[in-house]
């Protein structure tokens, strides 16, 4: 009897697809988030731990990114029917992090949907690809999932008009936590969209990325008149949401080249450098030393520009 309970749950899960038990967000009057756990994408979480957001353009969604797979994009818009109805006109696509931009294809195949984002998915994934959720999620999370090419390559400022909204495409122009990476604005009601070169309440994973260029896109972000900034991953969507990411690169670059004036070594740094101010924050103990690291190898030889 055991066995043919167990056999139709796994039967259930199949048909059904894993239940992420979504719930939006509300930013402010026009637009939506689905704030994802502070974690590593895993079986547990079907790899619902990166934020995206739809916007209401008046006839249309607009969506910043699109989360990891098929599954939370479907259900996301299940909820988001319930607010409005409306058909998703475009979806940014702000770097290439399986975690924001998996979810494409269930709006490419409900809509048609226009996608828009970096050159560098298209350049480094094909039909064919097997990113990590593709290797690290249960079959009924990644279940409908496809990798889907961006029709239109950011590589400078554009600005889309969806109905009676504008959004503001900016490249940030280095590598910064990726190759490409992209921020979106709404000035219609001054909201900043930064992705993963802002996350709060969490370390953030710069594996890809450059201790440089995240401060330089930091400093493009402050630069903006916004009243929300909606981080890549993190559920502080205020005017404060980047200061944790501030102080975090900022200490990290003066801590390293101090440690490096004083000769310590590679092979020493992350006992030198601990970045203890955030010991508190979710995957420090899994991101921490990894980013010392890298930061070392990226500053060794590096020389403030004038």
């Amino acid at each position: 009897m055991k066995r043919i309970l167990f056999s139709l749950l796994l039967v259930s899960i199949s048909l059904f697809g894993f239940d992420y038990h979504l719930k939006p967000q509300k930013v402010n009057d026009t637009t939506w988030c689905f704030l994802g756990k502070l974690e590593a994408p895993s079986k547990h979480n079907g790899g619902f731990m990166s934020n995206h957001c739809y916007v209401n353009t008046g006839k249309h969604y607009v969506l910043i990114d699109a989360g990891g797979t098929y599954e939370i994009a479907k259900q996301a818009y299940e909820q988001m029917q319930k607010i409005a109805d409306l058909p998703v006109s475009t979806v940014i696509l702000t770097h290439e992090h399986d975690d924001h931009w998996l979810g494409a294809s269930f709006h490419k195949e409900k809509f048609n949907a226009k996608l828009v984002g970096v050159a560098s998915i298209n350049k480094n994934y094909d039909k064919n690809s097997k990113t990590r959720m593709f290797r690290m999620l249960s079959a009924d999370a990644i279940k409908n999932t496809k990798i889907v090419k961006v029709e239109q390559e950011i590589s400078e400022p554009t600005t889309l008009k969806i109905d009676d909204t504008s959004f503001q495409i900016i490249p940030v122009g280095v590598k910064a936590h990726t190759s490409e990476d992209l921020f979106v604005y709404v000035p219609k009601n001054k909201t900043l969209f930064s992705s993963d070169i802002v996350m709060n309440g969490r370390i953030t994973s710069n594996r890809d990325g450059s201790v440089i260029g995240q401060l330089k896109a930091v400093k493009m972000l402050e630069k903006m008149d916004f009243k929300n900034l909606v981080p890549g991953h993190g559920f502080d969507t205020s005017k404060n949401a980047m200061n944790e990411t501030k102080q975090y690169f900022t200490l990290l670059k003066q801590r390293v080249l101090e440690a490096i004036e004083n000769e310590v070594s590679a092979q020493d740094i992350t006992k030198v450098v601990k970045m203890e101010e955030f010991k508190n924050k979710a995957l420090y103990d899994e991101l921490n030393s990894r980013n010392v690291f890298d930061a070392f190898n990226e500053l060794e030889f590096y020389e403030e520009e004038e």
